[in-house]
């Protein structure tokens, strides 16, 4: 018998012990008290309504469309998140509202909708304590909404919500928590995945918290715990993405607490915003790809933290504190998107192994990892040793008639040589036949002999780092070799439409073209039915690499075609599939100079 079984189990026992165990099942008699299976009440509310503190009501797999108001103290227990559901949708506003102390657990609470800030998937009355375990919670404004009340959140799914949880506690002894929870929100700036205001003691630890973006401008926050007099609040690995702001935290916190947390992909604002008058310890986070990763007023109290590629890493005057770095994390999967197929472990050698607080220990008696699987809440976990990523921007030069390759650095802080490849067919097989360097710069100059000199040439570079192990190659350059042996080489680069990385991709991916004159260049992404997705880029270019990102979830603005420089547009049906992106480059004379076009795969 599994451990959750026996749970169960001991559970049941224990309730029996203090109150009536009563059943719900679409096949029962509905026959009152509801004491057994084969007398199973039809309705849930109709169960509740003749139970006294301490029942305990168990629910079959069905659904069940109504809306419930519990009175008595009474343990609810579903059979299945996914298939013991309650619909509220076009009932009360409140789907499930408790009056007393409560226990929810097995259910999938299907809210009356998202329009209307009063529709909401649970409500715990004043001054009551809720556990909210192993549910899914959809379709409501907010997934739960505390007043003045504490409890315990934990495995809980909500989707397909505005708001997460809310908490108005107006006292120390309020303490709501959420643990090991995933929360994806469909919502717009000002609500919040968790929201607590007016005091408390909130522990946010071990949640998934992600938020959609609909533009630069329109997303949710991350936890809000705003306002004032919040004695402590502890937030631990979690992972916070697509937000305005991850932690908005304001004035009053006596104490408190952000750790091993991973904050990335998070809009051009702030991620942590640390107010004066408060005493928050920002310890061992990652904090990642988004705008102004700490927002503050005075020196915050910031150590051990790893920032990478943000606008900013923290407000100006203010410095980073001691332990902080700034440097690629090395994470396994660091795409996000709303499939949730991220991995943020840590690579072997990343720059974030051993470098958190010391003193916070990993699992493992060790010095703290940075970011999600640090700390005594983190896990241990073999360290993978995956290949670098291609180089980016392979160029050629002429230089006293030999040819200079160079190319982008990789970040990857085990990154240990490149190899230059070279070839006289187009789409070569990089193997070590074609090997002709092995450098650790950035640049390699390719002396041709006499007999090679006239000719068209192709090169690729790949990374290699300190295990050997071998990154994809580049794109690749070609080189056209004109005249007799005495004659100076002639370098052409080519108009070239690169293929999009990462394919398949969610949220975003970025597709690579190289302009071998200047123009006016435009690149479109269209769906199989030919209608314009996206206008990507529309504009003059000189020549050079370029790089264009298209994410399905962001706002990209149109310019030209009749839209105003500052108006959005955006489409709303950008589904899985197949997408085409198109280039067009119009020289001088407006003659076109080269078009093409290739495929690439949204996966949500």
């Amino acid at each position: 018998m599994n451990k959750l079984k026996i749970m169960f189990l001991i559970l049941l026992l224990t309730e029996a012990a203090f109150g009536t165990i009563r059943y719900v099942s679409k096949t029962g008699s509905s026959t009152p008290p509801y004491t057994s299976w084969e007398t199973a009440s039809d309705s849930i509310q109709k169960c509740i309504s003749i139970c006294v503190d301490g029942d305990t009501v168990i629910v079959a797999n069905g659904v069940y469309k109504e809306s419930l108001i519990i009175n008595p103290a009474i343990t609810l227990i579903g059979s299945s998140m996914d298939s013991c559901i309650i619909d509220g949708r076009g009932l009360a506003l409140i789907t499930i509202s408790l009056e007393d102390h409560g226990y929810i657990s097995g259910i999938h609470i299907i809210g009356r909708g998202k329009e209307n800030m009063n529709f909401k998937g649970v409500l715990c009355g004043d001054f009551k304590n809720l556990d909210v375990m192993n549910c899914r919670i959809s379709n409501c404004y907010d997934g739960i909404y505390f007043t003045k009340s504490s409890g315990e959140i934990k495995n809980v799914i909500m989707q397909e919500i505005v708001s997460g949880v809310f908490t108005f506690c107006m006292s120390d002894t309020c303490k709501p928590k959420l643990y090991n929870s995933l929360l994806v929100l469909d919502a717009e700036e000002g609500t919040h995945a968790w929201t607590s205001f007016d005091g408390g003691q909130p522990t946010i630890e071990n949640n998934i918290m992600v938020g959609k973006i609909r533009d630069e401008f329109s997303a949710p926050s991350g936890i809000s715990t705003s306002f004032r007099n919040h004695k402590t609040i502890s937030v631990k690995n979690n992972l916070m993405s697509g937000f305005v702001y991850c932690i908005p935290q304001q004035d009053g916190t006596d104490s408190g607490i952000v750790a091993n947390n991973v904050m990335t992909e998070n809009l051009k604002y702030r991620g942590i915003i640390d107010y004066p008058n408060n005493i928050l310890r920002i310890r061992s986070n990652i904090l990642s790809k988004g705008g102004h990763a700490i927002k503050t007023q005075v020196q915050p109290n910031v150590n051990y933290n790893l920032f990478w590629e943000n606008d900013k890493n923290i407000s100006s005057p203010f410095s980073l504190g001691s332990g902080d770095i700034e440097a690629n994390p090395m994470l396994v999967k660091d795409t996000l998107g709303y499939s949730l197929k991220a991995d943020y472990h840590l690579q072997k050698y990343s720059p974030g192994i051993d470098a958190g607080d010391p003193s916070i220990l990993d699992i493992d008696g060790s010095r703290s990892d940075i970011g999600l699987f640090g700390g005594p809440l983190g896990q241990i976990y073999t360290y993978l040793d995956l290949a670098p990523k291609p180089p980016r921007n392979l160029t050629a030069q002429l230089s006293e008639g030999q040819i200079l390759l160079s190319w982008n650095r990789n970040s990857e802080a085990d990154l240990f040589r490149y190899r230059v490849y070279r070839d006289t067919l187009p789409g070569f097989i990089y193997d070590t036949s074609k090997i002709i360097g092995v450098v650790s710069d950035t640049f390699f100059v390719d002396n041709l002999p006499d007999y090679y000199r006239a000719g068209t040439y192709y090169y690729k570079i790949t990374a290699i780092d300190s295990a050997f192990n071998q990154s994809p190659a580049s794109e690749e350059i070609t080189v056209v070799v004109t005249g007799a042996a005495e004659g100076p080489p002639v370098v052409t680069e080519e108009y070239k439409l690169l293929q999009n990385y990462p394919n398949p991709f969610n949220p975003s991916t970025v597709i690579p073209y190289r302009l071998k004159d200047g123009g006016y260049v435009k690149i479109m992404v269209y769906n199989l039915l030919g209608e314009l997705v996206r206008v990507l880029q529309n504009g003059y270019q000189n020549p050079g690499y370029y790089e264009v990102e298209f994410s399905p979830t962001k706002d990209e603005r149109r310019k030209g075609e009749g839209i105003l420089e500052f108006e959005t547009f955006y489409r709303n049906d950008v589904v899985s599939g197949i997408y085409l992106y198109r280039i067009e480059v119009i020289g001088e004379g407006n003659i076109p100079r080269f078009m093409d076009m290739k495929k690439m795969m949204l996966v949500k």
